[in-house]
């Protein structure tokens, strides 16, 4: 996209882009994964120091949760040792007992007793054994607390890293011109903010440290099993391949389903959406009962493809248990057997036992990770899309400064167009003196927002200038051409807080009678009044504790507070009855003098008293004069006015 971003076709001017759309959900699969794995990757840089210090205490703590087992079976044998001791008479010695089972043909006790360190008649070393299990509890407190610290250092790792992913975001989304937010629905954009970048956060936070414990465990305990007997590690290792062969058949059954399952919930969530928003028009229409059906029916269709989803992903545990308990029963036998015979302590068997059931789980956890760092991967390439974007120009680097705006606008010849082969504006030329009221009325789509968007510098031009007080307004900076204006738009925009807080709004500095007179000028303060917290009354983020009208009124009322040097005014009374209208205009018409204004109108009724009034047709002037000059042409003017004041509408353009 170009610095000129231009919005889609039929959706000019601001608000446009997207409508309602529920919010998107992160995706599930990056499209280009090494680039965006290593640009993810590139922004954990300034944190290396304290990875390595995570990947260190990661390491740690595995170590000490894998000694555990080895250690509790060394304590296992204390007891064991104790227990035979106890059964061998006093007096003799062990070798002594092992030479008389072997003469009574006992070779296999023999040898399980020739193996094990014992004292005749002792019974159990509990000083030993007290030992070995303070060193068990110590290790495996060693291990919670390694594992503590790196949880706690990579959770600021990964908060520092998004809190400065999120910050160039929202500076970016600043830096972009309107018309890409016309190009990308607004759930969309929304969910790349919100969704996507939680989603990197929780990749970012259990991806890291749980890829290090899991492969640190896996070597870990794999290392001690082959240590403690080769032929038993055989045994388990078998049981690795089998599992990894079942659980990705079974993941590939399940990935289609987990898809249909995101789809159909960002549909379900994009129908609640509009019928929330649009719930009023759905009951004028009667059309409650297909809005029933198709919710029923995407529903059904979500609930089908979720209940598939996690029934066939939901096998893989099962199956897993069984190829372990499988191996497990394979260990237990043949550990038993290498036990009896002496080639393998009691302890040795009972720690391979512990190591074979943690060597699955954490194949099974850096399988499930790959997964996560897909959708993370995923949802950074979203973002990184919007960080991608093309900005506005830059502003100047020396710009040009109007210490006293006196309004004098100027369009030389300047042409704009949307898309490329579409032409919408063409070399258009006007002039508003300073103080003078112009209006600009024309049938939808002649270009009447887009002139004013282009004025704010929302877009940039494709030829020609516009100036103002002679400076062409492209050697001004952004902010400082904005603060000439004071924009009153069709459709109210206030946020959630007090009334008092959105009028002053207008102005940083605004005193409390600033307010009040603001109020007042825009008749905003007879309705305020009766309300039970008056100027503290609290608006909801819809503004719904307010009508319409006095939502407009309220806009109207910080434009007032705002004391621009310019007013456009975008068909600013349209949501105000009749009488409030007239004591508008006459509030308008004290703000507006001295001050150069833009009334953009439908209802001609508002701008007879203009001083200037354009007439737009497909982008071009074609008509310029007053109210009482343009009636007396019979042109295009004539046609309007006359369309809005006759009962047969089509007759009245007819007769133009």
């Amino acid at each position: 996209m170009s610095a000129t971003a231009k919005p889609a076709r039929g959706r000019p001017g601001p608000g446009g882009g997207g409508g309602p759309g529920g919010l998107g959900l992160p995706a599930e699969k990056a499209e280009n994964f090494g680039p965006s794995f290593k640009r993810l990757v590139g922004r954990l840089r300034p944190e290396r120091w304290k990875i390595f210090v995570v990947i260190s205490f990661a390491v740690f703590s595995v170590g000490c949760s894998v000694a555990g087992p080895k250690l509790l079976g060394t304590a296992t044998d204390v007891l064991f040792a104790g227990v035979v001791g106890a059964w061998v008479p006093a007096g003799m010695s062990k070798d002594q007992v092992v030479a008389a089972l072997q003469a009574k043909g006992e070779n296999a006790k023999a040898d399980m007793l020739a193996a094990m360190d014992i004292v005749p008649g002792s019974g159990i070393d509990f000083d030993a054994l007290g030992a070995a299990l303070w060193l068990v509890v110590g290790v495996y407190v060693l291990s919670s607390i390694f594992s503590w610290v790196q949880g706690y250092v990579m959770a600021g790792v990964s908060q520092r890293v998004i809190y400065s992913l999120r910050d160039e975001v929202d500076r970016k989304l600043g830096r972009l011109p309107l018309g890409y937010f016309d190009q990308h629905a607004r759930g969309d954009l929304l969910s790349r903010v919100t969704n996507d970048i939680d989603n990197i956060n929780t990749t970012l936070t259990q991806t890291l440290t749980q890829a290090i414990t899991s492969l640190t465990m896996v070597l870990g305990v794999l290392g001690m099993m082959i240590w403690i007997s080769p032929v038993l590690a055989l045994i388990a290792l078998v049981t690795v391949p089998l599992s990894m062969v079942v659980t990705m058949m079974i993941a590939k059954r399940s990935q289609p389903q987990f898809a249909a399952q995101w789809k159909w919930t960002g549909k379900l969530n994009g129908h609640v959406e509009e019928m929330y928003s649009g719930h009023e028009l759905v009951k004028v229409y009667g059309r409650q009962t297909q809005a029933e059906e198709l919710f029923d029916e995407t529903n059904e269709r979500m609930y089908r493809a979720s209940f598939s989803a996690q029934f066939i992903s939901g096998i893989i545990m099962p199956a897993m248990t069984i190829i372990g308990n499988l191996g497990y029963v394979g260990i237990a036998v043949v550990g038993g057997l290498r036990v009896a015979s002496g080639q393998i302590s009691l302890g040795d068997v009972q720690a391979f036992i512990q190591y074979s059931r943690q060597f699955t789980m954490p194949i099974t956890q850096l399988a499930s990770l790959t997964n996560l760092l897909q959708s993370g991967v995923a949802s950074a390439e979203r973002v990184f899309a919007v960080l991608d974007e093309v900005e506005e120009e830059p502003d100047p680097v020396t710009p040009a400064r109007l210490d006293d705006v006196r309004g004098h606008v100027e369009f030389d010849r300047i042409s704009f167009r949307y898309e490329a082969d579409k032409p919408l504006i063409e070399n258009l030329s006007l002039e508003a003196r300073p103080g003078q009221t112009v209006a600009i009325v024309g049938p939808t789509g002649a270009g009447k927002t887009t002139l004013v968007n282009l004025l704010m510098r929302f877009y940039e031009l494709d030829g020609g200038r516009i100036l103002l007080d002679g400076v062409d307004i492209r050697e001004l900076t952004r902010d400082d051409l904005r603060h000439c204006f004071g924009m009153v738009l069709q459709d109210a925009w206030l946020f959630g807080g007090t009334i008092r807080d959105n009028i002053a709004y207008g102005s940083g500095s605004a005193t409390e009678d600033d307010v009040l007179r603001a109020a007042t000028a825009a008749h905003v303060d007879h309705f305020v009044q009766v309300l039970p917290d008056g100027y503290d009354t609290v608006l909801d983020d819809e503004a719904s504790n307010v009508s319409a009208g006095e939502r407009q009124l309220l806009t109207i009322a910080r434009a007032f507070l705002s004391d621009p040097a310019i007013l456009i005014l975008d068909e600013a009374t349209s949501s105000v009855d009749t009488r409030t209208e007239v004591l508008i205009q006459q509030a308008m018409a004290r703000l507006r003098k001295g001050r150069t204004s833009f009334v953009i109108a439908h209802r001609l009724s508002t701008i007879q008293g203009a001083d200037v009034i354009l007439v737009l047709e497909n982008g071009a002037v074609v008509e310029q004069g007053t109210h009482d000059e343009l009636l007396a042409r019979h042109g295009a003017y004539h046609a309007l006015y006359t369309s809005q004041f006759t009962a047969d509408p089509e007759e009245a353009v007819a007769s133009r």
